[in-house]
């Protein structure tokens, strides 16, 4: 019989995407799945190591976890992913907890790691896998809703950002793959699909076939079962927002009204430094195009404070630029020097009480202009989904297109439904994040 594995997955959705592939692959071979590390024999951590806050998260979880070597019944601790990929064999002195380390470009040997009598501690191979429809999948997300990954890696050379090098070169999967993944998602009950990648926008221009997102949008479009297709991870370049692609997002019913584009900071100066590939001006002019494409889109972006050399001067026009621009969702990072990045070398830091204070400001202005965009839906009858229930069992807790899971806020249904059910809501109050709404009908399937 085999033995049973808990894995506990780390960072964002691609990384939990990497995980479901991981027990998919360890389920076929027979392993048995538990969520529970007590009764595991194969404890693995998929980790993220994006900036040195996750390193950290990363390392406390795989030290925590080895406990359950003494006092459980793990034989086997594995610390996947990021951080082995980002600092190799390093760590093998560094954690002797860990038995084992495999990087992000071997995950799909696993299985065969588990069954070898003598392997390596390390393996982090050059990061080229890429699943496919075939790779088994094991969904750790609600029924209904699903990320689907379209791509990985990166080949943008941003200088405070880690992903090149963990992730390898950015590699689109072809749209036959994606459209089939998509048609297996909805047989299993899935009816949200939410599209990421390092970088959404990019897609297809590696592949030389003509492979292009509003392409993409076209074909999954067509599934059926699919309601809601949302998009996250936009990169902010000109050539990437063609009339073609917003057309294709205003003209599709499933495609959310809905857009997460990472802007980081407004300031020419800034953004040179950065690596950014945009301009103030350009970003401007990509909001102003999108909003006119899209007006009832909701847009989300998210910025970086403290970054080396950024004066008072440098953060007001971004304190400006937000408050002119009034974005519907907004998150704010304190830079991270990151070893190996270009900017972790550059001149000029910023004290750390200077970034606490700028992000503070700029989180106090956003829930202010949260709270008015809020208001101004009372009264407005919308459609979310049933994610399940509030805290207290009081009431329901859903999302409409405008909140993506985990990072945005939630509303809470009066009246009856269940997780899945797709509602028509008449909002009735605003909180700065969140909002109150009263299940008034059925809207997906139709009655």
């Amino acid at each position: 019989m085999k033995e049973t594995v808990c894995l506990v997955s780390l960072g964002c959705p691609k990384n939990l995407v990497d995980s479901e592939v991981i027990l998919g692959l360890l389920s076929r071979e027979g392993y048995l799945l538990s969520s529970d590390p007590s009764k595991a024999q194969i404890l693995i951590v998929n980790t993220c190591a994006f900036i040195q806050d996750a390193s950290s998260e990363a390392i406390d979880t795989l030290l925590r976890l080895s406990r359950y070597k003494k006092r459980g019944s793990c034989r086997l601790l594995i610390a996947c992913g990021c951080l082995p990929q980002r600092y190799g064999k390093s760590l093998e002195a560094e954690l002797p907890e860990v038995d084992l380390f495999v990087g992000t470009g071997a995950f799909q040997e696993l299985p065969r790691l588990l069954s070898a009598s003598k392997r390596e501690r390390s393996l982090i191979l050059r990061p080229t896998f890429l699943y496919d429809e075939t790779t088994p999948r094991l969904l750790s997300t609600p029924s209904f809703s699903a990320y689907l990954k379209i791509a990985e890696g990166c080949s943008k050379r941003c200088t405070f950002c880690t992903v090149p090098r963990i992730r390898g070169p950015y590699r689109s999967r072809r749209i036959d793959s994606i459209v089939a993944e998509a048609r297996n998602l909805v047989e299993r009950g899935v009816r949200e699909i939410i599209l990421v990648a390092q970088d959404t926008t990019a897609y297809g221009e590696d592949l030389g076939d003509g492979s292009c997102l509003e392409g993409l949008l076209r074909n999954l479009a067509r599934v059926e079962g699919v309601h809601w297709i949302r998009l996250l991870y936009a990169y902010p370049k000109r050539d990437y927002f063609s009339d073609a692609l917003l057309e294709r997002m205003a003209g599709e019913e499933k495609v959310c009204r809905y857009l997460d584009l990472p802007i980081q900071h407004i300031d020419d100066e800034i953004l040179r430094r950065m690596g950014r590939r945009s301009r103030g001006k350009e970003i401007r002019e990509i909001v102003a195009r999108i909003r006119t494409f899209l007006p009832d889109v909701t847009l989300r972006t998210t910025l970086i404070v403290g970054f080396p050399g950024e004066t008072e001067s440098h953060f007001q026009e971004l304190l400006s630029f937000v408050r002119e621009m009034e974005f519907d969702r907004l998150g704010v990072f304190k830079y991270s020097p990151e070893e190996g990045t270009a900017a972790s070398r550059f001149p000029n830091p910023v004290p750390e009480e200077v970034k606490e204070e700028r992000r503070g400001l700029l989180m106090e202005l956003q829930q202010k202009i949260s709270l008015k965009k809020h208001r101004s839906m009372v009264g407005k009858t919308l459609e979310a989904v049933v994610e399940g229930y509030a805290r207290g069992g009081r009431s329901l807790r859903g999302r409409l297109q405008s909140q993506a899971p985990e990072i945005d806020g939630v509303v809470f249904l009066r009246g009856e439904a269940k997780p899945g059910d797709w509602v028509q809501t008449r909002i009735v109050r605003a909180l700065p994040y969140d909002l109150v709404g009263e299940i008034v009908g059925r809207s997906f399937p139709k009655p």
